[in-house]
This record gives C-alpha cells, structure tokens and sequence, in this order.
C-alpha cells in the first residue's frame, strides 16, 4: 500500500509574482465585431477580469480557504494524485467520492464539501490525473478506465470497502465506469446522464425536442474546444501554459456558456470563485495535462455497458446534454431522478443546496 501523505497548497511567491508580470504584459487582440459572446468571449469583459487578477484577486487569501480542507496525496499507478479527505464527525458516516471534470477543478465543491459532512459523509474528492494538484502522466494510458481502477484504488487505501460515488462532467464519465465495474462502489449519483435516444425519433416529445435541440447547439457552436482537445491537446497547451489570459478565456467562456447565469457568469460566481478555478489550471501548468484526457478517452461519452449499480440522478435545465430519463434508463438502474429549477453544468458550484440536497437523499437509500 502507497503512503498517504498530507499535503498543503503553498505556491511561491515568485510565481505569483510571475503570473502578474504576465498579465501586466498582455498583448491584447482587437475587440470582437459583435455586442455580445457569439464569438467569444468580449475583450472588455476580459481585460475587467484579467485586471482584477493582477490588481485586486488575493490568492494567499483564497488558498488558506482551500487549506482549510484536508488534503492528501498518495501514488497509484506510479502516479502522484491528490486529494481532499474531509471525515464526517458522525460515527456511521458513509464515504462518497465526487470527481470534477474540465474545465472545473476541486475549487467546484468548495461549497458542497462542508455541508456534507454535516449530513454524514466522509468526503474524498480528488484531482483527476493531469489536473490541480495530481501529477501529470508522462504515458499514454490514463484515460476513464484506468482512472475508475485507481479512484476504487484509493478508497481501499483510505479504508473504505463500500462507498457511493458521484459526478459531472468527466466525473461523470469517471463515475460511470465505478458504477460498471462494481467493486467497493455501492451506488453512483450523477450531475450529467449519459443517455441517447433509443434510434430515430418519428414523433419526438417536447422534452426529446429540447434535447436534440441543445445538443445540435452544442456540436454546432459548443464544441470546438472539445475537438481541439481531443485531437491536439498538445499543440493547444502551449498557449494557455505561457499566457495567463489565454487560460483564463479559454475556461471562463465555458462557465458562461454552460451555467445557469442569465448571460454573465458573475450572475452565479464571484470574480474570486472563477479565478480561484482558473488558478488551479494556471498555477500547475495543466493547460496541455488536462486537454489530454479528451485524447486519451472522448469517445467514452459514447455507448456503453448498462449500469446495474442504484443511479440517482439531479438533472439540470442548463446542462450542456438534457437525455430525457428514458433516454439514460437504458444505459442505468436510475432509482432516483430529480428535475431541478435552475442550475447548469457545475452543479455543486451553481446551485450548492440543491446539489447536496438531492445526493444525501439518494445516497440514504443505500447507506
């Protein structure tokens, strides 16, 4: 068994020094020819933002917020991966492993982790491989799979035979896979079913419609970033590593693009809550690192083997893919489905009390 070894994020002064440097030194493109994000996101949005980040964004501040979790890391696999594991003070707590995707991070559940531990769950959640605080493989081979294996690993390193799991995003890729392979896992929750329609539709529901609708709009004009991802993260990575404010677009355009804001992403998120995001990106340099999971495992978005595990699922209105229920019950054993009021893609970030509402919910009926 690896060693597990505490873990505090300190970050050098010199880095914070060079990242302002940086953003002082900009080169800045022209402003875009419309009045609002269709072609991105708008350069005076970007330079307010990029601004408060080199003037005002206190990063000691907001990393002794994240301090005050307890983090870890141990090996896998021969890789470093972190983790926060924050135990309930309820004896019979249940263990609950939740995973972000991208282009989130474990600043996402810094709302949700707290709160759960109130209702009785050992929280773990860690970096995905590539991403914050986890090291980045230098093979090819970490995609969904493996990371399911080596996140089952670590509950069985952290003493845990039975635990439930959860996820959005690529965590739900990473939690569906758990929930296939069965193992220590005894029920997954779900913040983005993976569901299709069963065939071609001669009489779609509304509900389908909307469905088909958001997800033509999304291969339409979403998905770019996820093609560029998937076939040349390296290529990519080499500007959002050397530019502070290339990463910072690149990531705060998708919170617009996919949470329920009402068109500007401070309508849910502070200014501090996007950059503490983007600075777990721009910090470790995982620009390319992290783009490499769409290499290694998109098509795991596609078809696969039924999960017979209990699946609960909270489904969002803003969620990037809306899959009716019946569209996903051919892929799960949904025992629990909750359509939310509001809310999009970053559940736990957007919408908090919901979120942890609706996963201590499932999760009591199989703890």
């Amino acid at each position: 068994m690896a060693a597990i070894r505490p873990f505090r994020i300190a970050i050098p002064d010199d880095d914070l020094a060079d990242l302002q440097s940086r953003l002082h030194q900009t080169r800045w493109p022209e402003a875009e020819c419309v009045d609002d994000w269709s072609q991105g996101i708008p350069l005076a949005y970007t330079r307010e933002l990029a601004s408060y980040w080199a003037e005002q964004y206190d990063w000691r501040a907001r990393e002794a917020a994240l301090n005050r979790f307890d983090h870890y890391t141990t090996e896998i696999d021969g890789l470093d991966i972190h983790f926060i594991h924050q135990r309930s003070s309820q004896a019979d707590a249940f263990p609950l492993l939740i995973t972000h995707g991208w282009p989130g991070s474990i600043v996402e559940f810094h709302k949700v982790i707290e709160p759960l531990t109130e209702r009785g769950f050992d929280v773990v959640c860690p970096s995905l491989p590539g991403y914050g605080f986890s090291g980045k493989p230098t093979a090819t081979g970490w995609g969904i799979e493996k990371i399911a294996s080596a996140w089952d690993t670590l509950m069985g390193e952290l003493g845990y035979d039975r635990f439930g799991a959860q996820g959005g995003d690529w965590g739900a890729a990473v939690t569906t896979q758990i929930g296939r392979n069965g193992g220590r896992c005894a029920a997954i929750h779900l913040n983005m079913p993976l569901g299709f329609p069963p065939g071609k539709l001669e009489n779609p529901t509304a509900e389908e419609k909307r469905a088909l609708e958001r997800g033509a709009y999304y291969q339409k004009w979403d998905s770019g970033y996820s093609k560029q991802q998937s076939t040349r993260p390296q290529t990519l990575g080499y500007g959002l590593v050397d530019s502070p404010v290339g990463q910072l677009a690149w990531i705060v355009e998708k919170f617009w693009s996919w949470m329920d804001c009402d068109g500007h992403p401070e309508n849910v998120l502070t200014k501090d809550e996007l950059l503490d995001n983007v600075m777990l990106y721009w910090l470790t340099a995982s620009g390319a690192s992290s783009a490499r999971l769409y290499w290694e495992s998109f098509n795991a978005f596609g078809g696969f083997d039924r999960v017979e595990l209990p699946t609960g699922v909270a489904s969002f209105p803003k969620e990037i893919l809306q899959a009716p229920r019946d569209w996903c019950e051919n892929g799960y054993n949904i025992t629990h489905w909750t359509t939310m009021p509001r809310g999009g893609h970053f559940a736990a970030f957007e919408q908090p009390e919901l979120y942890v509402d609706d996963v201590a919910t499932f999760f009591a009926s199989v703890r």
